[in-house]
């Protein structure tokens, strides 16, 4: 048995040199590995045996596997370098050529929707405001009214730096948008108007999660501020950025520190049929048959803690502030469905789903026109 063994084995090896796809590779694993296959089958022979032929015998056949297993490795990792030389000749740019009449770059999606949220918040009296990306507990937590044992606050959620900063407050990379609008109070007072957007951080990362990404948040300080005006503002917003007259809005009750009363906006849709099944399409009223609410943001009136720390008097102004991340407005306008592409440089993705270097958002034109 011996020799027709090793003959097999040979016969294994051979067949895997000539192998020119991973799924020739795979087969022949399963047919020697595999839990029927001929190698597993040899192995489970070794119960039946007496110790002084089992002594023998199992570093023999698992002398076998190993060759075996080895040389299926090493040849899924020839044709996978083989593959990607093959990609690499294709998908190869000549940097040498002249370059082309019409610009090949394109405007990230990311890069775009701030430019049309700023254009839609400009129109109703917005500022943009920004600060800075590595801030202090105080201003990205406690001036915002999150207590100490906020979950927020643990390291699992937030990349904290090893030195503490002035005053000896903790540094960390902000975990929202948030610290700026505590900056600009500071800073201007009341009455104010603005939007912030900018890069975040988070200790999260799937396919709808990165542990970088977008958020605009906007903030109302004025004097007889009340719920409304943050319904109809939203409300404006939505319509103006989808594009859509019939978007429909409902508001749950919720809880965020920073906000009292907080509430949870949701916007109506409804399922069509798409190439894949079912797909959502925002507009209409998501009580009706079949229509739904998908949550999108979460909102409320500015907390009197939070207006006291920032030097606001709360007897006299009130506000209201909302927050919603821009990569996840892309992914529902523009059709996208993995948050990581966002990030990924792929050329192909960046060719589909950029935009022209000349479509400037515009409400006249059409906030989402490409050029």
């Amino acid at each position: 048995m011996t020799t027709e063994h090793d003959q097999r084995v040979a016969d294994t090896l051979d067949r895997l040199r000539q192998a020119q796809a991973p799924a020739q590779v795979e087969a022949i694993r399963i047919e020697a590995l595999g839990k029927q296959g001929w190698v597993s089958q040899l192995m489970k022979t070794l119960g039946a045996m007496t110790p002084e032929a089992r002594q023998a015998e199992a570093p023999r056949i698992q002398g076998m596997r190993t060759r075996i297993a080895a040389a299926i490795e090493e040849r899924k990792e020839a044709l996978e370098a083989e593959a990607l030389e093959r990609r690499l000749a294709a998908e190869h740019l000549d940097l040498t050529l002249p370059a082309p009449e019409q610009p090949l770059g394109t405007v990230h999606p990311v890069s775009q929707v701030m430019d049309e949220l700023a254009e839609i918040f400009a129109d109703l009296g917005f500022t943009v405001a920004s600060g800075p990306e590595i801030e202090d507990d105080w201003h990205n937590f406690t001036a915002l009214n999150m207590a100490e044992t906020h979950p927020a606050r643990a390291m699992h959620d937030t990349f904290y730096f090893p030195d503490t900063g002035p005053r000896g407050r903790r540094m960390l990379l902000r975990t929202h948008t948030s610290p700026v609008q505590i900056r600009a109070m500071m800073e201007q007072g009341a009455p104010l108007r603005l939007i912030a957007p900018g890069r975040v951080y988070r200790s999260d990362s799937d396919a709808t999660h990165t542990p970088m990404f977008h958020q605009v948040e906007g903030l109302v300080i004025d004097r007889g501020i009340h719920l409304g005006h943050l319904k109809w503002t939203l409300e404006t917003f939505l319509r103006a950025f989808f594009e859509r007259n019939d978007l429909v809005l409902r508001l749950r009750p919720s809880y965020f520190p920073f906000t009292e009363p907080s509430v949870e906006v949701d916007v109506g849709f409804a399922l069509e049929d798409g190439p894949r099944g079912p797909v959502r399409v925002l507009g209409g009223d998501g009580d009706a048959p079949g229509h739904g609410w998908m949550e999108l943001l979460g909102s409320g009136m500015v907390n009197r803690r939070v207006l006291e720390s920032a030097g606001v008097d709360p007897d006299v102004y009130q506000g209201f502030a909302f927050g919603l991340g821009v990569d996840r407005l892309a992914m529902l306008k523009y059709g996208m469905d993995d948050l990581r592409a966002f990030f990924d440089g792929d050329l192909r993705w960046l060719r589909h789903y950029g935009f022209g270097p000349f479509a400037q958002p515009s409400l006249s034109a059409g906030i989402g026109a490409r050029a």
